[in-house]
């Protein structure tokens, strides 16, 4: 029923959602035959649907290689992740763990649901990576090992300053966006980029999604996580979890709001990777996710929800996002569109009003000065047809039909 109360309230989704659905259905069935790589794949769509979505637009060969490279991260990650290993047993595995995925016998139990089925049978990811090319396979060992070092370093070390904050982040995404262009290079489709512009391209992710996860990594049992740098949260509150209590809601909007301001500095770092992209699939495989992240700060930007649940995109808007984003004249549109929607809700008596406003007016200065904003889609201004409720009800219920049949048809 909420499915079906938002796309009422926004119809214009209904289009992007059935497309996006029968993308789901059709990239099931491209999984590979071999078990290694059956593993891989369906593994992928366990532990993130919506990469797995994106990444079947890539070439075959280079679809496997990115594939293998997020699955290994996944795995160095849920070792991280995993808040009842002690630090005694942690720290070397983070620092040895590039050297497993040459291993088809190693395995360590730890973490839960599919993230422990992923490290109970590494041996198929340490076996499809071991067919990818040399190239691939060297780009994924060191991100693997730089990445596994700076994890062990922030284990024994909590996140003070900015500079830390933008060192963890760099170590656990950052060197992903390095490591997708030495993949990009690797397969002959694209220039090696900027070391500094990859790092840009992570670092935006990253912090967007430790400002969207406060509420879930406070929580954390048996130990909280805690990434929001001192510097910033101090300002505020005498402790980071004073941030989730009611009696300090306006303290934490400011906090969050200082933390978005902290975000939006990679965006113009962001827009020049991308422009400078040249292969169709790898631009799409890049882009959706950075407008996913502007679209979502825009969302969390001065939201008390942050501290009291998940703040996130309706799927329908998510759906519009994959299926409009197609060259960099729809990233402009999106990063203007969403900016605007930020910049609607700067608040003048906020501490950091004046920051914020200048990262959003260059921006959208960014934006317009590309001569592509007429060309576009907005995502805030609904310009399509509206459809009356009994006609959507219909299209749903015509939608749900087709949708059994399809999975009736494979059974």
């Amino acid at each position: 029923m909420g499915t079906l109360r938002a796309i009422l309230k926004n119809p214009d989704d209904l289009y992007p959602l059935i497309k996006l659905k029968l993308a789901a259905r059709h990239a099931e069935k491209q999984i590979p035959p071999e078990p290694h790589w059956g593993f891989c794949y369906l593994m992928l769509q366990k532990v993130s649907r919506s990469f797995a979505l994106v990444i079947q637009q890539l070439p075959v060969e280079l679809r496997d290689a990115v594939c293998i490279f997020y699955l290994v991260l996944r795995a160095l990650d849920t070792v991280e992740d995993d808040t009842s290993i002690p630090t005694d047993v942690k720290v070397p595995i983070l620092i040895s763990f590039h050297q497993h995925v040459y291993d088809r016998e190693w395995h360590f139990a730890c973490g839960t649901k599919e993230y422990k089925v992923l490290m109970d049978q590494f041996h198929h990811v340490a076996t499809a990576f071991l067919e990818l090319g040399k190239l691939y396979q060297q780009a994924i060992e060191d991100i693997t090992m730089r990445m596994g070092a700076g994890m062990a370093k922030f284990i024994c070390k909590e996140v003070e300053t900015t500079d830390d904050y933008d060192e963890y982040c760099h170590y656990v995404a950052g060197l992903v966006g390095l490591g997708l262009s030495k993949l990009f290079h690797a397969s002959g489709k694209e220039d090696l980029a900027s070391d500094s512009l990859s790092n840009s391209m992570g670092l935006f992710l990253q912090k967007t999604n430790i400002i969207r996860d406060y509420l879930e990594d406070i929580n954390e049992v048996p130990k909280c996580r805690m990434f929001w740098p001192r510097e910033i949260w101090s300002k505020y509150v005498n402790k980071l979890e004073d941030l989730k209590y009611e009696e300090n809601s306006v303290k934490a909007v400011q906090c969050l709001n200082d933390m978005v301001t902290n975000a939006l500095s990679h965006v113009e770092d962001c827009l020049t990777y991308m422009f400078n992209l040249h292969d169709p699939a790898i631009f799409r495989f890049c882009a959706i996710p950075q407008v996913m992240a502007i679209g979502t700060l825009a969302m969390c930007y001065d939201n008390i929800e942050v501290f009291r649940g998940v703040v996130k995109m309706r799927r329908g808007l998510t759906a519009k996002v994959i299926d409009r984003t197609k060259t960099m004249a729809d990233v402009y549109g999106a990063f203007f569109d969403f900016s605007c929607m930020l910049k609607s809700k700067v608040n003048n008596n906020d501490p950091n009003a004046t920051k914020t406003l200048k990262r959003l007016d260059a921006i959208l200065k960014t934006c317009r000065d590309s001569g592509t904003l007429n060309k576009r889609k907005s995502y805030i201004i609904r310009n399509e047809p509206n459809y009356s409720p009994v006609l959507i009800v219909v299209i749903f219920i015509i939608l749900a039909i087709i949708l059994a049949q399809l999975s009736g048809s494979r059974s």
